[in-house]
């Protein structure tokens, strides 16, 4: 109903104004790390406290023991990545079902962003927070037009949540952007009139994470196929000792090719030696990426 749902300029508008309707001074809010970098910024220019949990093992997965442990009496939110920005990693149904068993009792409040709800591969499914009884009635789910529909520059998307989360966005919504522009609300509307446009998207996209990952298996690089979103980490550890923040630097310097260090992701600096590449590219331009990367 139109009372749990509000469209927004952008999953990152959504995400700063949900938390500024719901964290106050002193709240903390449980973050996994590595995160996108709008997370934190947002809870601390509301006074929150960021608490921290890394995520495990090269499928970048959440040890729910860990999240138990830093839960408190203080914890007010709870934010979620799936498919996972940076990554590629992927929640699964278990994962959503220890994190009800987790909340029940509290009143945790889970940010889902989901942006890449669309793009997730090997006949895996999007395991939404929407899907979960003890979930459903105590998240905002995040969404985006922009990355559904290539379009990420247009800033178009949404959010869903229970009548009394949602009426505490709009006091902030109202005055962060007023109202998102007519125009391309009404482009989207026309747009997702044929479905295909969207559930297409799964085999569109693993298209082109396979031919990337085929084009570079004669490279130096090491690949742990991603489970989703339009990003591949490689790794350079058999290639170099520089640091991931240089490395990165010098691959766009040296070979005209732009990653992102996975350490920037983390509040302290996490070097594990992996990039994030976007393979949401013409065919044209992962050939030319490529022959770069195998000649490395």
């Amino acid at each position: 109903p139109e009372t749990e749902i509000n469209i927004t300029a952008g999953a990152t508008q959504a995400i700063y104004t949900a938390i500024t309707a719901l964290i106050r001074e002193g709240d903390e809010v449980i973050v996994l790390e590595p995160a996108y970098d709008c997370y934190v910024p947002a809870i601390e220019l509301n006074g929150g406290i960021p608490i921290y949990v890394q995520l495990k093992g090269t499928d970048f997965h959440v040890d729910w023991e860990e999240v138990k442990k830093v839960i408190s009496q203080r914890t007010k939110m709870i934010i979620l990545c799936t498919p996972h920005n940076p990554s590629g990693g992927i929640m699964n149904a278990n994962d959503m079902q220890k994190l009800e068993k987790l909340i029940r009792g509290t009143d945790i409040i889970i940010l889902s962003d989901e942006v890449y709800e669309h793009i997730i591969f090997d006949g895996y499914e999007h395991q939404s927070v929407a899907r979960f009884p003890q979930l459903v009635n105590r998240c905002v789910i995040v969404y985006s037009f922009g990355k559904t529909f290539h379009a990420t520059g247009w800033k178009l998307g949404y959010c869903v949540a229970p009548e009394n989360i949602m009426k505490e966005f709009r006091k902030v919504h109202q005055w962060v952007v007023f109202t998102v522009n007519t125009p391309m609300q009404y482009a989207i509307a026309e747009y997702l009139k044929d479905e295909n446009n969207y559930l297409g998207l799964y085999d569109f996209y693993q298209e082109k994470r396979d031919y990337f990952i085929e084009l570079i298996k004669g490279s130096k690089f090491k690949v742990i196929p991603a489970s989703g979103s339009y990003f591949q980490l490689l790794d350079y550890s058999e290639i170099t000792d520089e640091k991931d923040t240089e490395y990165a630097i010098r691959l766009t310097k040296d070979f005209g090719i732009a990653s992102i260090p996975m350490s920037v992701f983390y509040h302290k600096p996490i070097d594990n030696k992996r990039l994030r590449f976007c393979f949401a590219k013409e065919k044209e331009t992962l050939e030319k990426a490529a022959e770069k990367l195998c000649k490395i």
